[in-house]
């Protein structure tokens, strides 16, 4: 179910026990070769698989284009919410969701800069709301839910980029249209260096082109394992939502 398909009426008597999923990603810069709206098209095609699969049971929020995007901005095309301003609309979207009933509240993510301040975000709403016991707040990023490489010999990356092979693949199999030649383009590591520690940095510090992966390998047919397994992955965690007991948090 869409929330902009609904009235108002309709939308009260799905609280307090429907799943409201909020989908947030972003509009940056994708390298030279894909549309700077990818991050959102791509969260919009696994969202549009899992409202066909899972029809009434769960309620799909507006997609949130506006991300925290602040490490793009060297990058022509980049729009961003700083990440302060990031976490108090996400803090204002589960208060004003609350406000109206609803108590299983998922935020299903497409843009890697979005992970730390929305696991922030629910955090600080968890402290806010900390005597509500019928409450559960989450924050989850579409692409952990699978591990496509395991199915699939020909992928080349093993984890997510920028730009790189699984994006890259996954517009060819949507819009292919909108991707440019990628024949010429080269590997870009993905590692951040300085592993276990967390290093602060910019796009600019890791990539010239602003692509991070190795996107020369994509193709359509990879893009629908991708769009397949990240669904479905996605869908069974949707699952462990819908029948969550309203009160319990841990294993018994």
């Amino acid at each position: 179910m869409q929330w902009t398909d609904l009235t108002w009426p309709e939308i009260q008597a799905l609280a307090p026990d429907t799943p409201l999923v909020v989908p947030v990603a972003a509009i940056e810069q994708h390298g030279h070769h894909l549309p700077v709206a990818t991050d959102s098209m791509l969260l919009g095609e696994v969202v549009r698989r899992l409202s066909q699969r899972l029809n009434s049971e769960v309620l799909f929020a507006p997609l949130q284009w506006l991300g925290n995007s602040d490490h793009h901005m060297d990058f022509s095309g980049t729009i961003s919410a700083r990440p302060r301003s990031y976490l108090d609309m996400l803090n204002e979207q589960m208060d004003t969701a609350i406000q109206h009933g609803f108590r299983r509240i998922v935020f299903l993510n497409g843009h890697g800069g979005n992970i730390v301040p929305g696991k922030q975000a629910v955090f600080e709403a968890r402290q806010r709301y900390r005597q509500r016991q019928d409450l559960l707040l989450l924050f989850a990023t579409y692409w952990d839910f699978a591990r496509p490489w395991e199915t699939r010999s020909d992928l080349v990356q093993q984890s997510m980029g920028h730009a790189c092979e699984w994006e890259t693949s996954m517009i060819l199999r949507i819009h292919p249209h909108l991707v440019k030649d990628i024949r010429q383009l080269k590997t870009v590591p993905v590692d951040f260096g300085f592993e276990p520690a967390y290093r602060g940095w910019t796009t600019k510090d890791r990539t010239a082109p602003g692509h991070m992966g190795s996107p020369q390998f994509a193709n359509a047919e990879k893009g629908e394992h991708l769009f397949s397994e990240f669904s479905k992955g996605a869908e069974a965690f949707l699952r462990q939502v819908i029948e969550w007991d309203g009160r319990t948090f841990v294993a018994e």
